[in-house]
């Protein structure tokens, strides 16, 4: 293995260095300036570098940036005493593998050291690219199903009901469906019905004439008009006020509408897609939904399953939401270790596909390195994953979110303060089982019943 670089103006740190990867067997070398590491890379390559920030003659930033343009597979940490907020930005934007602010623990820097030298081994030789990227992603059963339907539907103008739960890509199939129809050169166009005020929605889908209601100073072309010739995207549609669900009616029933204020019919020659993630059979039972409306939206139903229902599809998308990430960013495209990507399909996913996406950008900006391991995962995710595929308790999720929430306020020393409180809530519940009867309660937990008596003295605790 090559050996490891470590760069820093300052003697004694490298000494440190020295003898701590001496100790743990890792090959090294050290440089007191940017400068002769940059010429050692002429005929050299290192596993990992660590760098110092600010040295005499080049700074660890020019290093980094000069390292990263011609050999971006040399993971560099960048280290220095000056911890502002401006040193950490640049680092990152430089493409540093991760910042490591003096004074560090020399333990915790090895770890981060061998992370690196991990890395640089796992470098995927060739780039990925994103050339001619399927529309929609999807190998389970279900999702087939769904792409058979649309490839059925192509030729096809009907009037089609989409339902599934937030975030599942309603959207995605509507554009779709509209792309492999005879109407794909023509515009589609998407409105959201619980996105718009109720007192809007109306002008919104159909326009207004001048002097309609009050601000109305111009005439207003609606998403109807607008969608001429092409497809309207009605989403959430369970959530339409009632008597503009008797307006649509009669634009589906008639193929005629009117601008609000109008006096002049238009015809629509619009296809309508209308998605939702309501049950609207219980809507229409309920009277918040018309029945006749519904029987004239629900002429072919695609049902699209949520992301817990397609767990296999998980990693296909996370590799091309990474991808998606690091594109739009103009970076190298991060990847999911096995232990990562097995934490992610455990998830339970409540925000389905757009959740699953969001969670990719955040990899993407947010985790240290090209390869993610599963602690570099948000940690709500791995708490929760963890607690819905059964693998701990109710009490270890607590416990787990306890330490997620110290560790995300930058707490110290935890178990300093941890182990006190939980040995203290152990002996309460063991005592208050026991009716404050200590021989029974020390033999419950374990203890010889001077241990126990010393514990509570050594806790404060009051006298049971």
């Amino acid at each position: 293995m090559k050996p490891v670089w470590v760069i820093d103006d300052d003697r004694s740190i490298r000494w440190v260095f020295e003898k701590a990867l001496a100790r743990e067997q890792i090959a090294h070398a050290t440089f007191p300036s940017a400068t002769e590491a940059l010429s050692k890379l002429q005929t050299e390559r290192p596993q990992a570098v660590v760098c110092d920030i600010r040295m005499p003659g080049e700074s660890g930033l020019v290093f980094l940036d000069l390292i990263k343009r011609d050999w971006p597979e040399i993971p560099v940490i960048i280290m220095t005493a000056h911890s502002d907020l401006d040193s950490a930005v640049s680092a990152f934007q430089g493409g540093a593998f991760e910042y490591l602010p003096k004074p560090f623990d020399v333990d915790q820097a090895i770890a981060l050291i061998r992370r690196a030298m991990v890395e640089s081994e796992q470098q995927a030789p060739s780039k990925e690219t994103q050339h001619d990227v399927p529309e929609m992603l999807g190998q389970a059963p279900a999702m087939q199903d769904v792409f058979r339907a649309i490839g059925r539907l192509s030729h096809s103008a009907a009037t089609v009901m989409i339902t599934g739960e937030s975030g599942s890509g309603k959207e995605l199939v509507a554009r779709a469906l509209h792309r492999h129809s005879p109407r794909s050169s023509k515009p589609f166009i998407a409105i959201n019905s619980a996105a718009i005020p109720k007192e809007l929605l109306e002008s919104e889908l159909f326009g207004h004439e001048r002097g309609a209601f009050t601000g109305a100073d111009g005439k207003r072309i609606g998403r109807f008009e607008q969608a001429e010739g092409g497809t309207l995207f009605l989403d959430e549609i369970g959530d339409m006020p009632f008597d503009l669900q008797t307006r649509l009616l009669r634009v589906l029933s008639d193929g005629f509408f009117y601008r609000v204020g109008g006096h002049q019919p238009i015809k629509a020659n619009v296809r309508v897609i209308a998605a939702t993630h309501q049950d609207l059979e219980d809507r229409v039972k309920e009277h918040q939904f018309r029945e006749d409306l519904f029987h004239r939206l629900n002429v072919i139903r695609l049902r699209l399953p949520a992301l817990r229902e397609r767990s296999q599809d998980i990693p296909l998308l996370a590799k091309h939401f990474l991808l998606k990430s690091a594109q739009d960013l103009g970076i190298e495209a991060k990847r999911l270790s096995d232990s990562a990507m097995s934490q992610l399909a455990q998830f339970h996913f409540p925000g389905n596909v757009r959740q699953l996406e969001n969670i990719c950008h955040w990899i993407t900006v947010m985790a240290p390195g090209q390869l993610v391991d599963d602690g570099d995962l948000p940690p709500e995710l791995s708490q929760i994953a963890a607690t819905r595929s059964g693998q701990i308790g109710d009490w270890r999720a607590s416990l787990a979110a306890e330490l997620i929430s110290r560790l995300n306020r930058g707490e110290n020393r935890i178990l300093d303060s941890i182990m006190p409180e939980f040995e203290r809530t152990v002996i309460e519940q063991a005592l208050v089982h026991t009716g404050g009867k200590r021989i029974e309660a020390s033999e419950l937990l374990g203890w010889g019943r001077n241990t126990l008596t010393r514990k509570i003295q050594d806790l404060g605790m009051e006298e049971t």
